[in-house]
């Protein structure tokens, strides 16, 4: 029976996933030890809640974001005791939503008396096994032994292929916007274009804009993310649908459901709504050739529509593009020259901008295959891993095992939240990922089909730092 897990990634899966584990444990009055590692100063932020600014706004509305998926009502009432005016319908800031998450697993961690909760702040490099059980290669040069790992990496950097070596390599290209002072540079002085026109172009357009200056946002499809009603509506449930005839057989029986509820509902978005619970169904029952079809010719349409902004996102975009502070295009970069004092882009539609920065806002990489993550590439490289469906991310089994390659042997590796896309199309919003965590939780230990409930009051100092030695294994104990 497992008694040491590592969760690798501290964002909001890895976060999830770690007070899952112990919840799990400490019901079942197990001894067991909990690593949460990744390097990043906070626990529970990642990417998605790690901003700095209040203007950047969950795209769930309250009521929906909790934590647990047997206790709906948790967020609201963390929300509410702060606020009392907040209302389940608000989108409230990402900030606060990340505190949210590292408060919940410091009251988890405080509340068990049989498990014991580790955080190290190291990147994982490489995985190996020895007696059965993985090791795992920190980037200080330690190694940490456990009985299972629990892979919460978050969406992976993007291919930025298309800027060329010579943009990339300038100062005055930005790869991820998300990293640290990335938009204090040369991205904060005049003109900046902006490549993606998505969620993440949304956030560093709202961070971005000022008088005196344009942003320039382009994308293959140049279209934008919809926003959500005022108030939000009631999901219409979807009729019987089936992948397994085909994607134009499903399509068309999408448009139906779609034309059904506005009819019904005035509004597409609740019928679309109604498509979450069996997203994944519909998607595995897809054959293979129309898998890749759909990516290739639908996603973009799907998640501009599926992964919508708030109301007051949407307005202050829109104000931004009336203003023309916002310019959005379908185009293509095609060449992009950095100067001493500017790049000069050339786009697919005959433009040429001269521009102080490019920001990357493409969103994550897909095929995992040509990552520059180490620990994924080593896991692929060994055959521990193999691409998903579709050549998307890493297959896994229903409980989130990772599928080995063929001939080669299975790992006590299992996975949450974006890197099991292949598999299921929708597992980036805490809705799926709440859910994955409590069922991966639940495999791991033995217990599958068990869920998570909430938590009670904090306690003091409940996460024990874990110190990694370099070059020297470091055992974990079974016991606290």
């Amino acid at each position: 029976m497992t008694g040491r897990v590592a969760v690798v990634g501290a964002g909001a899966a890895g976060a999830l996933t770690a007070v899952q584990l112990m919840r799990q444990a400490e019901r079942a009055g197990r001894r067991a030890e909990v690593w949460l590692v990744d390097p990043a100063a906070q626990t529970g932020r990642g990417v998605a809640y790690g901003t700095p600014d209040a203007r950047h706004l969950l795209n769930v509305p309250a009521a929906r974001m909790s934590a647990f998926p047997d206790d709906p009502g948790h967020f609201l009432r963390r929300l509410t005791a702060r606020d009392p005016h907040a209302a389940p319908g608000d989108f409230v800031s990402r900030r606060e939503y990340g505190r949210y998450l590292g408060e919940i697993v410091e009251e988890t961690a405080a509340r068990c008396r049989h498990v014991r909760l580790n955080r190290v702040r190291e990147r994982v490099v490489a995985v190996r096994e020895r007696d059965g059980g993985p090791v795992l290669r920190l980037s200080g040069g330690g190694e940490l032994r456990v009985d299972a790992v629990v892979l919460a990496l978050g969406a992976l950097g993007g291919d930025h292929g298309w800027a060329g070596p010579g943009l990339r390599a300038s100062s005055r290209f930005v790869a991820d916007p998300w990293a640290p002072g990335a938009l204090e540079g040369p991205a904060a002085q005049g003109d900046v274009l902006l490549v993606g026109t998505g969620l993440t172009m949304v956030d560093v357009a709202v961070t971005l804009a000022r008088p005196g200056r344009v942003l320039h946002a382009v994308s293959r499809s140049g279209l934008l993310p919809r926003e959500h009603l005022p108030v939000p509506a009631a999901a219409v449930q979807a009729p019987p649908l089936d992948g397994a005839h085909g994607l134009d057989a499903l399509r068309r029986g999408v448009r139906l459901h779609l034309a059904a509820g506005r009819r019904r509902c005035g509004d597409w978005r609740p019928a679309l709504d109604g498509l979450r619970p069996v997203t994944a169904a519909l998607w595995q029952q897809l054959p293979p050739a129309d898998r890749r079809r759909f990516l290739d010719q639908d996603l973009r349409m799907w998640e501009v529509h599926r992964h919508r902004v708030a109301p007051a996102t949407a307005v202050a975009v829109g104000a931004l593009r009336a203003g023309g502070l916002l310019r959005v295009a379908a185009a293509e970069v095609v060449g992009a020259v950095p100067g001493a004092g500017a790049v000069e882009v050339s786009l697919s539609d005959g433009r040429r901008l001269r521009v102080a920065a490019v920001v990357a806002c493409t969103g994550p990489r897909m095929d995992l295959t040509g990552s520059d993550d180490p620990l994924v590439r080593c896991l692929l490289e060994h055959g521990w891993a193999r691409p998903g469906p579709a050549g998307v991310g890493l297959d896994t089994r229903d409980e989130g095992r990772l599928v080995p390659a063929a001939g080669a042997r299975a790992v006590r590796v299992w996975a949450v939240g974006a890197v099991r896309r292949g598999n299921l199309l929708e597992t980036t919003a805490v809705p799926e990922i709440r859910v994955q965590a409590a069922q991966v939780a639940g495999a791991v230990w033995g217990v599958p089909g068990v869920s998570g409930a909430g938590v009670g009051a904090a306690g003091s100092s409940p996460v024990r730092e874990g110190a990694v030695s370099p070059a020297a294994p470091v055992p974990v104990s079974a016991a606290p």
